[in-house]
């Protein structure tokens, strides 16, 4: 009776470990597109569409925000977690003690959909108490959908920049639950604060960059202390944080 070496079982072992796990993968990518529903493949193809527009000024950015959070919340959460493969994503996941975990879904390989998308696409986990801290954007549009838990949403409209300070005027403060949504755009609710109130809490979240052409701003975000100066009218002095201050002050 022929007998393997200690060496040659090792790497007998090891090729149909790896050839298990290949299966494995092509297995679950071929349920994955399998679990898609197709109001869910137009659902995405609408929000692609939509990016487009506004990328391509031929939407006002904040027609875009209206007709986003419509269709944001008219789609299933479920729905959408079985798009991005949800459970694959989050598998043996360690959420952040401060801050968010930013995840990076990807959509998956079926007829009828695109293949580049306009928008780029994450997921933020969060445990209670955390946040995605206060910041603005600058040439870019975007929008949340809470995938699961619950939300302080607390936005504010960007009325005026300075050196070091922002003067910005509260707009939305309240929860947000499963299946909600919001959105922000260089013209309305530019700054926003999502701090989550459930034990674990997940945000979808899409930006379309370069929806302000010719300002030469770049893309990205701002920080700021929302808990500034108040002034008349309702407006704060919000100064101006880095990312580590910001998150050491509201991660």
């Amino acid at each position: 009776m022929s007998q393997f070496s200690r060496r040659e079982f090792t790497q007998s072992t090891l090729g149909s470990l790896l050839g298990y796990s290949l299966l494995e993968t092509i297995f679950r990518a071929d349920a994955f597109a399998d679990e898609v529903k197709p109001a869910a493949i137009e659902w995405l193809k609408q929000v692609n569409s939509l990016a487009a527009d506004v990328q391509g000024q031929k939407l006002k950015q904040v027609d875009w925000q209206k007709q986003i959070e419509a269709l944001f919340q008219k789609i299933d959460p479920a729905d959408v977690m079985r798009l991005i493969d949800f459970d694959a994503i989050t598998k043996d996941l360690k959420i952040v003690d401060n801050g968010a975990n930013s995840l990076r879904p990807k959509f998956p390989k079926v007829e009828g959909l695109p293949t580049e998308y306009v928008f780029g696409r994450q997921v933020f986990a969060l445990k209670k108490g955390r946040s995605v801290v206060p910041h603005g954007h600058n040439n870019m549009a975007t929008s949340f959908l809470i995938l699961k838990g619950d939300f302080q949403g607390r936005l504010y409209d960007r009325i005026k920049d300075e050196d070091s300070h922002i003067l910005i005027k509260p707009t939305i403060d309240r929860t947000f639950h499963t299946g909600e949504a919001s959105s922000i755009s260089d013209h309305k609710d530019n700054i926003h604060w999502f701090q989550a109130t459930s034990e674990t809490a997940f945000i979808f979240n899409i930006h379309v960059l370069n929806v302000s052409p010719g300002k030469g701003e770049s893309t990205g975000r701002v920080y700021l202390d929302p808990k500034g100066e108040k002034l008349t009218d309702g407006l704060i002095r919000a100064k101006r944080l880095d990312h580590k201050q910001a998150h050491d002050i509201y991660g």
